[in-house]
């Protein structure tokens, strides 16, 4: 006769396997450090101010055309 299976055990161990596979796709896809969060951040503050920098004097974009 064969040993007896605890088939909670494995269908535990499937959900859990399922879940690190799922959980190692989402690291991939949205995963960023806070210090690339910073970075990214910083840039863009600074092409903002870059930009700002260029404006004409008096000119308004906030204001819609027309």
């Amino acid at each position: 006769m064969g040993d007896l299976v605890n088939l909670n055990k494995f269908r535990k161990a499937k959900q859990r396997r399922n879940q690190d596979a799922t959980a190692t796709i989402n690291r991939e896809k949205f995963g960023r450090t806070k210090a690339e969060k910073d970075r990214d951040q910083q840039q863009r503050e600074h092409q903002k101010n870059e930009l700002d920098g260029t404006k004409l004097p008096g000119e308004d974009t906030d204001k819609p055309a027309g």
